[in-house]
């Protein structure tokens, strides 16, 4: 057993500890973190991506769910219009900062020792992930970047990878990229009604998208547990001619499924 396991008060010193140690590091670091906002929009979308900030269902605390909901609406107005200049870092947790109860972030889902808990500022993993996915979607540097479950709850509608498999818990479990370009970069992130959506900006036109693709997507039983399995690959394509001129791995899929195993879809499951 860890220490952080033996008693919530362990959890705490723990937890306390990578943060001062996380803070430390910075501070000695050469990193400089994208800091400058702006109203003023970049002109090139390079992708965009909405999703529902509210899940419904069987099992779904719903008090949960608009908590969650608040704590991304406060998040988005701390990084909305963020410019990310050539060279600089973002980081989740500079930009957004800690969640507080003063600052008005409610309990929403957090996972703990891989169980899905109440926890102040819970839920903002999606408004990260968003963010990650609209990365995986141009040429930007990921240098930080913490997996998930992504079965937490049950999909509504197409499959989407990287639908909610990012972590992230102040400030020592961070969700980073670099911009590696030539150019300025700029996030856009707004709510309405019961949608998040994210816009990823730039100065010009890139001379490549990318696409994501799964393979071998299944669920499987090991012992008494599901887990959702699958390869994800990031193609790279040439835009002037469509070919793909690169197929990278980003992620050998291995997730607890978190929800009532009776929603996993039958014909998904492999009984071999």
């Amino acid at each position: 057993m860890l220490f952080c396991e033996i008693h919530p008060i362990c959890y705490e010193i723990s937890l306390k500890k990578e943060i001062c140690k996380r803070h430390i590091k910075d501070y000695l670091s050469d990193i400089k973190f994208a800091k400058t906002k702006s109203d003023k929009w970049l002109p090139n979308v390079v992708t965009g991506y909405s999703c529902n900030l509210i899940k419904r269902g069987k099992g779904v605390d719903l008090r949960l769910q608009e908590n969650k909901a608040v704590n991304i609406r406060l998040a988005c107005d701390k990084i909305d219009g963020l410019l990310i200049r050539p060279g600089e870092m973002f980081s989740f947790w500079h930009t957004v900062g800690k969640t507080t109860k003063k600052k008005g972030y409610k309990d929403g889902r957090v996972i703990i020792h891989n169980k899905l808990i109440p926890g102040l500022g819970g839920g903002l993993c999606n408004l990260g992930n968003t963010i990650h996915y609209m990365v995986l979607h141009s040429p930007l540097q990921v240098t930080e970047f913490h997996h998930h479950s992504d079965a937490l709850a049950p999909e509504e509608g197409k499959r989407v990878p990287f639908s909610t498999g990012t972590s992230i818990s102040y400030n020592y479990i961070d969700y980073r990229f670099i911009n590696n370009t030539d150019q300025m970069i700029q996030l856009h992130v707004w709510c309405d009604d019961e949608k998040l959506h994210a816009e990823l900006r730039s100065e010009t036109e890139f001379p490549w998208r990318y696409a994501l693709v799964e393979e071998d997507h299944h669920f499987q039983k090991e012992e008494e547990k599901y887990f959702r399995v699958s390869k994800i690959f990031r193609e790279t394509i040439e835009r002037s001619t469509g070919d793909v001129i690169n197929k990278e791995l980003i992620l050998d899929n291995h997730s607890e499924v978190m929800y009532d195993y009776d929603l996993i879809p039958k014909d998904l499951i492999d009984n071999r």
